[in-house]
C-alpha cells in the first residue's frame, strides 16, 4: 500500500485517517512515520498526539475513517530521529553529547539552563548525569527539580555537604523564583495572587500580566512556596491553563495554533537566594526566554 504523505501546515503535521490505514492509533503513528513501536508509545504518552482537535493519550484509541490525526512538526521530528537511533544501522553515526549550559557557578554551587525535554536526576539521560560528566564532577547533585518540559534555572550543589547548606536555605523560603509563562486566553487580572492549598499545603503563587492578546496571555510567576506542579495546577484553577501543558491544559482545541505548541510554556526565568556557603553573598541568576518560548509568543502575537 502507498503510503500517504503526512501534510506539514505551518508547525502541525496533519493526516486523515483512510479506509485502509491501522486503527489503532499506535499502530497508525507507526505506519504513517515509520517509527518503532516504543516511540509512538512515547508520542501519545507525552500526550503530542490530538485526534479530531482532541488530545488522546491511549495508545489502544480506535481510530475511524474519516478521522484526523494532528501532532505537532517538531515531536514528530524528534519521534522520527529518536525511532532510527532504536532501530537504526549500526553504521549510523552516533548522535552528538548533549551539552547544558551554564549560567554561573563558584565553588560549591552552579546554575544551569536546564533545556525541555530532559528529567532533572535519577536517570541515567538527566541533567544531573550529563553535567557530573561535562563538567567532570561526579559528586554534583540536584539541589531541587524543574519539570521534564520546563526550562530555565536549575540549582546543583557540588558536594554533599554544600547540598545539605542548601536544603536548610530552602526551608526559610528565603528562595525567590520568578517564571514566566504563556497561559490560554485573555488574563483578566493586571496582577492576581492564587492562595490554594495542593495536597493539604500551604501554597501561594503571585501572578503578574506581562503581556495579553485575544487567546493567550504572557505571565510573570512568582511563588511563595514550592509544591508539586504549583504553577501548573493553580493556573488551571482561575482557567488560564499554560499551553502546551497535556496533564492540566486543554484537552481538546478548535485553534491549530494551540496544537502546534510543542510542550509546556514554563520558564524557570530568575533564581535568587543567599549563598547557602556564605550567608553574606546573594546569588542571583537569569536565563534568557528559549527559542521555542519566543516563538510561541510571536504565534499569539505577543512577541517580535
Amino acid at each position: 500500500m502507498k503510503r500517504q504523505a503526512p501534510r506539514h501546515a505551518a508547525g502541525l503535521v496533519s493526516l486523515v485517517v483512510n479506509k485502509p490505514d491501522a486503527k489503532l492509533l499506535q499502530d497508525f503513528l507507526v505506519q504513517k512515520f515509520a517509527l518503532s513501536r516504543r516511540t509512538a508509545k512515547a508520542m501519545i504518552d507525552g500526550r503530542s498526539v490530538w485526534v479530531n482537535h482532541a488530545c488522546i493519550w491511549m495508545a489502544r484509541h480506535q481510530l475511524k475513517t474519516g478521522d484526523v490525526v494532528e501532532v505537532p512538526s517538531a515531536v514528530v521530528k524528534g519521534a522520527v530521529k529518536q525511532s532510527a537511533r532504536t532501530t537504526g544501522a549500526s553504521a549510523a553515526p552516533q548522535p552528538a553529547k548533549r551539552h547544558v549550559r551554564v549560567l554561573w557557578q563558584d565553588e560549591g554551587y552552579l546554575v544551569c539552563d536546564k533545556p525541555a525535554g530532559i528529567v532533572t536526576c535519577d536517570d541515567p539521560k538527566s541533567v544531573e548525569t550529563i553535567l557530573r560528566e561535562q563538567e567532570k564532577i561526579p559528586t554534583l547533585e540536584a539541589v531541587h527539580r524543574l519539570d521534564r518540559d520546563t526550562t530555565g534555572c536549575l540549582l546543583f550543589a557540588k558536594n554533599h555537604a554544600a547540598l545539605m547548606a542548601a536544603v536548610e536555605v530552602f526551608k526559610t523560603h528565603k528562595v525567590t523564583k520568578v517564571y514566566r509563562a504563556i497561559a490560554w486566553g485573555r488574563f483578566p487580572y493586571a496582577h492576581l495572587k492564587i492562595e490554594k492549598p495542593l495536597d493539604g499545603q500551604r501554597a501561594v503563587s503571585q501572578v503578574v500580566r506581562e503581556a495579553t492578546g485575544p487567546d493567550a496571555s504572557f505571565l510573570k510567576v512568582k511563588i511563595d512556596t514550592g509544591r508539586t506542579n504549583q504553577i501548573r495546577r493553580h493556573l488551571a484553577s482561575v482557567r488560564a491553563p499554560i499551553l502546551g501543558d497535556r496533564v492540566f491544559g486543554l484537552k481538546s482545541a478548535r485553534d491549530p495554533r494551540f496544537m502546534r505548541v510543542p510542550r509546556q510554556m514554563l520558564h524557570a526565568a530568575t533564581l535568587e537566594l543567599p549563598n547557602p556557603l556564605n550567608p553574606h553573598e546573594q546569588i542571583t541568576v537569569h536565563s534568557p526566554l528559549p527559542a521555542d518560548f519566543r516563538a510561541t509568543l510571536r504565534l499569539f502575537d505577543m512577541g517580535k
